[in-house]
């Protein structure tokens, strides 16, 4: 029982040591956080989820996304635009939604012997200028999204403005989620495909305020998020997704979309007698009509391989074998 408490605390000890030399995490450190993920990596050690799944993402309903995320033990990746804060939440186009891989920021008010020892450990590290706001923008790669924590900093804790968005959407084709404010709203409102989800907005500038780690976990809402994480921002809300769950979600919310929608055909053209909110049908007789359905489905939303391949898996979980 000695030997097991000492190791315990070296891997601790050892965890610490790691990230306290992570102003910028390191890949390493990100690959071993998430550690569930198997596929291709970014060269700064986050998951890759491929461009398609992202893209896909976008149709997906957020209750379709959380039932899914719940079921697998992740209760706390949706954060709605109720004002939990003093200040809710505000989007640049409501109108349009947004998927892209998770970069992280997070800030802190000013102290200055904290600050010091951040910019030593980034040169130790191998930054060549200060650690200032700009130090999440230059990591961000095509299909990034910059999600940052600034404590709801309203009056001069503005992180960026039209010109920092406009290095941000060349950088990641896509834009931010800031539990702080913007600044140069009008500016940022004319930059094309960009958008913003934000606490709200000031002219001040940033002020009082640094930059504690890139690419560490960080909390938005009730969300804890880490690098890597794939955003789906909507009107109604933001949820963060594992990077290993992704597949599943979309795979999964995309075959309840189908289903909903041949329950719909089956009760405009009375298919079957609809009685108590249930159809009076053999569930074998309804599962063999809604298989034929999906093969005369013109223009699924995923592979008919990839649909094969979870039907299968679903009709085998459902068996017990």
């Amino acid at each position: 029982m000695k030997k097991v408490f000492i190791s315990c605390i070296a891997i601790v000890c050892t965890v610490m040591g790691l990230q306290s030399q992570n102003v910028v995490w390191q890949p390493e450190t990100i690959k071993a956080l998430t550690s569930e993920w198997t596929g291709e990596r970014t060269s700064d050690g986050r998951p890759k989820v491929s461009d398609e799944l992202l893209e896909r993402l976008k149709t997906l309903s957020m209750e379709e996304v959380w039932g899914n995320l719940k079921r697998n033990g992740y209760s706390n990746q949706f954060e709605n635009f109720a004002s939990t804060y003093e200040n809710g939440w505000e989007i640049l186009h409501p109108d349009q939604v947004m998927t892209g891989r998770v970069v992280t920021a997070q800030f802190m008010p000013f102290r200055k012997d904290f600050d010091t020892y951040i910019q030593k450990q980034a040169e130790k590290e191998g930054t060549k200028t200060p650690v200032t706001n700009y130090a999440p923008i230059i990591k961000l790669m095509d299909g990034d999204v910059y999600v940052a924590d600034s404590y709801g900093k309203m009056i001069d804790g503005t992180l960026i403005g039209d010109n920092l968005g406009n290095a941000i959407y060349k950088a990641g084709k896509r834009g931010v989620i800031f539990n702080g404010s913007v600044r140069d709203v009008e500016g940022l409102s004319q930059i094309e495909g960009f958008n913003a989800w934000i606490r709200g907005s000031d002219p001040s500038a940033i002020k009082e305020m640094m930059i504690e780690s890139v690419n560490g976990p960080i909390r938005i809402g009730r969300v804890t998020v880490l690098p890597g994480d794939v955003v789906l921002a909507k009107s109604t809300g933001v949820s963060f997704i594992p990077a290993h769950l992704v597949q599943q979600v979309v795979i999964s919310g995309e075959y309840t979309a189908l289903r909903d929608e041949f329950n719909r055909f089956c009760m405009s053209t009375n298919k079957y007698e609809y009685v108590n909110e249930r159809f009076v049908v053999d569930d074998a007789v309804f599962e063999k009509d809604f298989k034929e359905w999906l093969n005369k489905y013109p223009n699924l939303p995923m592979p008919k391989k990839e649909l094969d391949a979870f039907l299968k898996e679903r009709e085998e979980k459902r068996s017990g074998n």
